[in-house]
């Protein structure tokens, strides 16, 4: 047992070099000169003049946090909550700083070499993004679990690195989600509406502001998303196996390697996710969407039957098998039915309702994001039966370690689309060609699908985390008040319960109204520009890029701060006056309407995108045509939908279950 403690530190840091290796591969790539550089130029500094800001809010926040807790619980926990919060603020940044290197090198490897090369630069630079999120959580939760091995401390500063993490990407994803939907739904409006030019035209001042936000909100945001999902899971885990009894514990294969299962699933699937990208790699050749398809589901299939032989060798029960594979599996089913309903038939309908106008495309949109909602909620049911009936809660937990075991393959599956994204726009400003914006077209497509099936992952890992953080907390509560049950026949519970189901709500309507009150600044700018200009509408002038960004920014700083604010703050407001068991029904009811809620809108908002795109290829009277143009205006609406509030909720629910763990030890008097 001594020795594979030092395992999973080791083959994190092998993952860092990983990561190092694949962006060298980038940088090695040409870079188109001139006007394109000039491009990339600006993409990058905006993007890392967005997070230098956004990450001197965060500070502020961390700092005033981390004395709280200091003060409250102890120092050890705050400067767990530091460096939770620091390592997930640097798992986005270095995603960020890949992918705005990556973008101008997949244009240019689209524009000499064809689809191929575009790909493997693209992916490339989601490998980085993918293995940096896997490898620096696994090596800080690791490594405190080598060095605290039995200590009591341990439990502490690992929920204290949680809770900073969690805090760190809610702030990143609500950030990030309204700045690039503020540029994104601006640009649209003023842009491809108004004035009727096309998407990523130079003409338009937000195709900028866009372009950055690609960056800031779906790689950085997304990063720093998975990264305190993945470090979660494992916390989660490891708080269930310590307040498990004795006799469970022992049926099991013992506490000690129940403590340590979590974080050698972990490195286990890291392992298998090198293995992967590398062979998506070498894959691509044939067919990107094909690479992709089979890395996901060859990586996962290989995750499974590896566990299989780690579970046997660390002399657990092989019952604990079941519900790695219900996780695995789950992670799968919800994927693959993401992908359907954003990326179909679904689609085609969604398209074909726009020959009648924008009010039933948005009907159909709305339908189908319901209609999204039941395969993915009977597989959790499914992998909640499985696992809970191998390990209990425990099992639980396993599941949803299992489902993100692999997160460093679906996050470079993920963070691709973005890359592709912006290599189309760089194409396209520059002038490199229709060829080159067909590559980066199709490849930013495939992106949209690949991008969906990675929120259905972190949607099915949100709803397992939580309830397993939920049961973590049950347990503590159990040690002050041996006959602490959540039922909801008692008033508290129910208030709570009700509380809980409406704060998703609450959340989604502020960054929701967000993006629509700050895009509205950017369609004021667009248009000042166009009508103040001399020009710049017949393309002889240049428009003030800067201003929409400076715009953009200042818009989603000042706006990210109350619903960053609602997850930290109801958890002990309920808690210390309602009561442990009002927060207990608080987290649950958060749970089941933020999962809810988080599909419905992430689903609906890619099948108003795709349905767009479909439109774009040539169908239902293609590009400028009425269909098109109400397609344009479901897709606007989906916008803050799929990449601002839905993706968030997984975190709300997240944060406010961790930050219930971490109170948990003081609401005995309550």
């Amino acid at each position: 047992m001594t020795n594979l403690i030092i395992l999973p530190p080791l083959l994190s840091i092998f993952g860092l070099v990983a990561a190092l290796f694949f962006y060298m591969t980038i940088i090695r790539q040409p870079a188109e000169s001139g006007k394109a550089q000039e491009i990339a130029d600006a993409i990058h500094w905006g993007a890392r003049a967005f997070l230098r800001k956004e990450y001197s809010y965060m500070a502020a926040f961390t700092l005033v946090v981390s004395m709280i807790i200091g003060l409250a619980i102890g120092w050890a926990t705050a400067v767990a909550f530091i460096v939770g919060a620091v390592s997930s603020a640097t798992a986005g940044f270095i995603g960020m700083f890949s992918a705005t290197r990556a973008n101008i090198r997949t244009a240019t490897a689209a524009k000499r070499q064809g689809t191929g090369a575009a790909f493997s630069v693209a992916f490339s630079s989601g490998a980085v993004m993918g293995l940096v999120v896997a490898s620096l959580g696994l090596f800080c939760l690791s490594t405190a679990y080598w060095l605290l091995d039995g200590a009591p401390a341990l439990l502490h500063i690992l929920n204290g690195f949680g809770m900073g993490a969690s805090s760190v990407a809610l702030f990143a994803r609500v950030g990030g989600g309204i700045y690039t939907k503020t540029a994104d739904v601006g640009a649209d409006l003023a842009g491809k509406i108004e004035e009727g030019i096309p998407e990523d035209d130079p003409r338009n001042p937000g195709v900028i502001a866009d372009n950055v936000g690609d960056n800031v909100g779906d790689v950085a945001g997304m990063g720093a998303d998975l990264f305190e999902s993945y470090c979660s899971s494992m916390i989660a885990a490891i708080a269930i196996a310590s307040s498990m009894s004795i006799a469970l514990a022992d049926s099991l294969g013992g506490q000690a390697m129940l403590l340590f299962l979590p974080l050698s699933l972990s490195a286990l699937g890291l392992l298998v996710s090198m293995v992967s990208i590398f062979l998506v790699r070498l894959y691509v050749i044939h067919s990107p969407a094909t690479a992709l398809q089979l890395g996901l589901l060859g990586c996962g299939v290989l995750f499974a039957i590896s566990a299989w032989y780690l579970i046997g060798f660390s002399g657990l029960s092989e019952s604990l098998w079941y519900a790695v594979v219900a996780g695995t599996a789950g992670g799968m089913i919800i994927g693959l039915s993401t992908e359907f309903f954003t990326a179909h038939t679904p689609v085609k309908r969604i398209a074909k309702a726009a020959e009648i106008g924008p009010a039933t495309v948005v009907i159909n949109g709305l339908a189908v994001g319901m209609a999204s909602m039941t395969i993915p909620i009977l597989s959790l049911g499914a992998v909640i039966l499985i696992s809970t009936d191998v390990g209990g809660l425990y099992g639980v937990s396993i599941a949803a370690v299992s489902m993100l075991s692999t997160t460093a393959m679906v996050m470079a599956v993920d963070a691709y689309g973005p890359v592709a994204d912006n290599a189309g726009g760089i194409a396209e400003m520059a002038g490199m060609g229709a060829t080159t914006r067909e590559i980066t077209d199709s490849l930013d497509e495939l992106g949209n699908t690949t991008a969906a099936i990675g929120k259905g992952f972190a949607v099915g890992s949100a709803a397992l985390t939580t309830l397993a953080v939920l049961g973590a907390y049950i347990g503590v509560m159990r040690i002050h008040i041996p006959d602490f049950v959540l039922d909801i026949s008692e008033p508290n519970v129910l208030v709570g319960l009700f509380i809980g189901g409406l704060l998703p709500y609450q959340f989604s309507a502020l960054t929701m109204t967000a993006v629509g009150s700050s895009a509205s600044l950017v369609v004021e700018e667009i248009r000042r520009q166009f009508r103040e200009i001399p020009g710049l509408r017949e393309g002889t002038a240049g428009p003030n890029n800067e201003r929409c960004m400076e715009i953009a920014t200042n818009a989603a700083l000042s706006r990210m701060i109350a619903p960053g604010l609602l997850a930290v703050v109801m958890p002990p407001l309920i808690g210390f006056t309602l009561g442990p068991y009002a927060l207990g029904g608080l987290v649950s009811g958060a749970l089941l309407s933020g999962i809810l809620l988080g599909l419905m809108m992430s689903n609906a908002g890619g099948a108003w995108d795709n349905a767009k795109k479909y439109i774009e290829k040539g169908h239902v009277g293609g590009k400028g045509s009425a269909a098109h143009n109400a397609c344009i205006v479901g897709d606007t609406i989906g916008d803050p939908f799929k990449d601002t509030s839905g993706p968030s909720l997984n975190i709300l629910i997240k944060l406010m279950a961790i930050v219930s763990l971490v109170i948990a030890p003081y609401l005995a008097g309550y």
